[in-house]
């Protein structure tokens, strides 16, 4: 049974999730104590789970009759003559099938979200200002319920859903739960980052129970409802079209590191059987359409598959880094990792920056100055991010466009330029995260204009001293001296 946390910040304030283990002095658990659900563990298997053991026909998908006289339906997210290895789909057997619906209504477009990146599109701005947000409000009680498929909003984005290749980054702003209402979205898939408050999603699959310090990806097509056991929630999507998330390859590691695949979590079975008015909110080319019908659409008594709703515990990742010199670069906190059609250049990455030991010796220790082709977007989900302004807060947005130069202030590049640093554990109590692209992003009309949007100092660094000219003198000496060693050199070769 799920336990109340005495200390809220209890899974914060661990270094890893090790800790929880206590040097195997009790026996090991694999989800937060308040956590109410169980869970599969895996990723990209063949999962099964039947709410009524013996319901799955065995040797077959579609057997004449369905014991129960449960209908069975397949979900196929990949082309039917997909490798093996990319295949996606999942057979459910559910009381009603998700065809028994009373048509499409189209909706009034949200002005707050978006989905088509293009410079053409008049209501998105392209700018090379390294931008950031401050902690967008969460709707009060007095503006009315605002639930998670109202109070989505677009930040960022590149591409168009319709044309199968691009990415969205919005932030969610809910005060209440969803009713009798579901959400499908038919243009890609959500990686959801709550970070105030936890989310109890349900979905066709079973239900996930996310905390902020936690993921989960609801993939294309799949069903889902959000209720808000905290009240208000605050977080993040980033979600891609025509890709499906997956590990990134380890390379020189070897077969462990980053995030482990056993440590991602897979719903069990868990039906909902419901005679009453339902709403399924479907989203189909940025557009939103409203389809009615008289059950539940939570009504799956057994499934199996592999194209299921998971999520992954942030405090599970296994950092890497550099135990003698320099940095390695970024690619060593990516989580997941979306493909696109450039082989050599990913749709999306998901990367988290959290506690590690930080021991280089005879290094610069901070991000070093750089420009390089992704463009990057950060939030903080909790703690404090070295490296940022005080105004990078937990519920906060940084941007920076690809080639645009960024590094840290001329005071911090200084001190740590000053003397070697010990090792020491870096980014305690702190998870930040960055979606990462290939793909230039572009940012809506809400973002741009919004009161908490502010853009960087570019005067942070203009004390950003000169060093070399001090030099000159010394810098001068060796050049003569290697001009002189020249026309020496070409003498003695004309001789």
């Amino acid at each position: 049974m799920p336990t109340t946390l005495e200390n809220p910040r209890e899974y914060q304030d661990i270094f890893h999730w090790a800790e929880t283990q206590k040097d195997g002095s009790i026996p090991s658990f694999g989800v937060r104590k308040n956590d109410p659900y169980e869970y599969q563990p895996g990723f990209n298997n063949i999962f099964e789970s039947e709410a009524v053991p013996g319901t799955i026909p065995k040797g077959q998908n579609s057997p004449r009759c369905v014991r129960f006289g449960l209908y069975a339906e397949q979900m196929t997210a990949s082309a039917f003559v997909a490798p093996r290895h990319l295949n996606k789909k999942a057979w459910l057997y559910r009381a009603r099938p998700a065809v028994a619906h009373q048509g499409f209504t189209e909706l009034p477009d949200n002005k707050d979200t978006e989905s088509n990146f293009l410079p053409i599109n008049p209501r998105i701005h392209v700018s090379p200002t390294q931008l950031a947000w401050l902690p967008f409000d969460v709707p009060s009680a007095s503006s009315g319920e605002v639930d998670f498929i109202s109070g989505l909003k677009t930040i960022a984005g590149s591409g168009d859903p319709t044309l199968r290749e691009g990415l969205a980054v919005h932030t969610f702003l809910a005060n209440t739960s969803m009713k009798n209402r579901a959400m499908v979205n038919s243009d890609g898939d959500y990686l959801i980052v709550p970070q105030q408050g936890a989310l109890d999603i349900q979905t066709e699959f079973g239900k996930l129970f996310v905390q902020p310090g936690e993921i989960c990806v609801i993939q294309r097509g799949q069903r889902f409802k959000v209720m808000l056991p905290d009240g208000e929630t605050r977080g993040y999507i980033l979600e891609i079209w025509g890709s499906n998330f997956q590990l990134p390859e380890l390379g020189p590691l070897g077969a462990n590191g980053l995030a482990n695949a056993r440590d991602f979590l897979h719903p069990v079975a868990s039906y909902q059987i419901e005679i009453a008015p339902w709403e399924i909110i479907y989203k189909l080319g940025g557009k939103t359409f409203k389809s009615t019908q008289n059950h539940s659409p939570f009504d799956v008594v057994a499934w199996h598959g592999n194209y299921i709703p998971y999520k992954y515990d942030l405090t599970k990742f296994v950092n890497v880094g550099s135990i003698s010199v320099d940095h390695i670069d970024p690619s060593i906190f990516c989580v997941l990792t979306a493909p696109s059609r450039d082989a050599a250049a990913p749709l999306a990455d998901f990367l988290i920056f959290s506690p590690r030991w930080d021991v280089a010796s005879h290094t610069y220790r901070p991000p070093y100055y750089h420009r390089n082709a992704a463009s990057e977007l950060m939030g903080l989900i909790y703690g404090e991010y070295a490296g940022r302004s005080d105004e990078f807060q937990p519920g906060g947005v940084s941007f920076e466009c690809g080639f645009v130069p960024h590094g840290v202030a001329y005071e911090e590049f200084k001190a740590a330029s000053a003397q070697p640093p010990p090792e020491m554990q870096i980014s305690k109590g702190a998870v930040a995260f960055m979606m990462e692209s290939s793909r230039p992003f572009t940012i809506t009309d809400w973002a741009w204009g919004h009161e908490k949007k502010h853009e960087h100092e570019p005067k942070m660094w203009d004390n950003l001293v000169d060093n070399f000219s001090t030099h000159k003198e010394e810098v001068d000496k060796i050049l003569a001296a290697v001009a002189a060693a020249g026309v020496k050199k070409l003498a003695v070769n004309k001789d």
